[in-house]
């Protein structure tokens, strides 16, 4: 009992450090992170202890309640993991997340695919281990039995498939800028295509 209140002290207390918005400790208590780690670790009790219904039911109920955080109840999550924002996120079942790790929306800890875990021998990893004090952004996508070394930082919009170093940065390409053709360029542009457009030039 007190070291699940030493870990609820610790939850609080993570959340007003790396939530700008949250400043007090009451706060935090309506941060949708609070309930999805809470209930992730009873659900993960009741997994190991092999009372897998109950453990899916509370991880079901979890998910509607915070707008979609779903952590499968096999899922092993460290100390201070902190998920911003909630929504959208993911976990597979053998998903491994070290401390101080964290995640924000719309992220997804993943399999391949069931075509070719199927094809694996029973029990072997099917999701990826992060190690301690990384950053996973918004969107990003980290699928298969890869691990993501301690402290890299994959950036939003990631799509990672292989093994992360530590210290590493991940980074999806940036969006281009297009910007619009003035009135005189598209004029141009037109009479170029008109110029151009005459039969026997293709």
């Amino acid at each position: 009992m007190r070291e699940a209140i030493t870990r609820a002290r610790e939850d609080l207390s993570m959340i007003v450090e790396r939530d700008p918005s949250i400043h007090t400790h009451a706060q935090a208590l309506l941060h949708p992170a609070l309930p999805a780690l809470w209930a992730h670790r009873a659900a993960h009790a009741l997994h190991t202890r092999r009372r897998r219904q109950l453990a899916r039911f509370i991880a079901y109920l979890t998910r509607a309640a915070t707008g979609g955080i779903e952590i499968h109840p096999g899922a092993r999550l460290g100390r201070r993991v902190f998920i911003d924002h909630g929504a959208a996120v993911v976990i597979g079942e053998t998903v491994e997340i070290g401390d101080d790790v964290t995640i924000f929306h719309q992220v997804t800890l993943g399999a391949v695919g069931w075509w070719r875990d199927g094809r694996r021998p029973p029990g072997a990893r099917r999701h990826p281990v992060v190690g301690d004090r990384v950053v996973i952004g918004t969107n990003a996508i980290v699928l298969g039995p890869i691990t993501v070394g301690d402290d890299a930082l994959i950036g939003a919009g990631s799509l990672v498939l292989g093994d992360v170093p530590p210290g590493a940065r991940v980074a999806a390409p940036a969006a281009a800028v297009t910007v619009p053709l003035s009135a005189a360029e598209r004029a141009e542009s037109e009479q170029l295509l008109r110029t151009l457009a005459t039969t026997g030039c293709w």
